[in-house]
Formats: structure tokens, C-alpha cells, sequence
């Protein structure tokens, strides 16, 4: 979730696991209850959300 958020709450609406939260501004994600559907890309109006790649963050976290 990027500083682009807006809070309008597009995504906490549509996320089918819940894994967005509000949490101020930006929305806190919970990485683990993600499944990847991208529904929350979709719906917002402000291309808030930014997709990463969980498997490389947890590589360069490691090294």
C-alpha cells in the first residue's frame, strides 16, 4: 500500500480473505492472509496498491 491511499476503503470492502485492515493512512496489508487475487488492484481508484514479489523480499531479507 502506497502514500498514494486515500483511505476510501475500496479494497477493505472487496478483499475476500480480509487482509486489509484499517490502520491510518496507508491501510496495513497482512501479508499472510493474502492470497493474491489482485480484487483489491482492481478497485482502487487512486492505483494505491502496489504488487511485490514476497518470495524475493524474503530472499534479500536473508541475505
Amino acid at each position: 500500500m502506497s502514500t498514494r491511499c486515500q483511505g476510501c476503503g475500496a479494497c477493505l470492502l472487496t478483499c475476500p480473505t480480509h487482509a486489509i485492515r484499517p490502520h491510518g493512512n496507508p491501510l496495513l496489508v497482512l501479508a499472510d492472509r493474502c492470497t493474491g487475487c489482485l480484487e483489491c488492484l482492481d478497485v482502487c481508484p487512486v492505483d494505491a496498491i502496489d504488487l511485490i514479489d514476497l518470495a524475493d523480499h524474503r530472499l534479500e531479507s536473508h541475505a
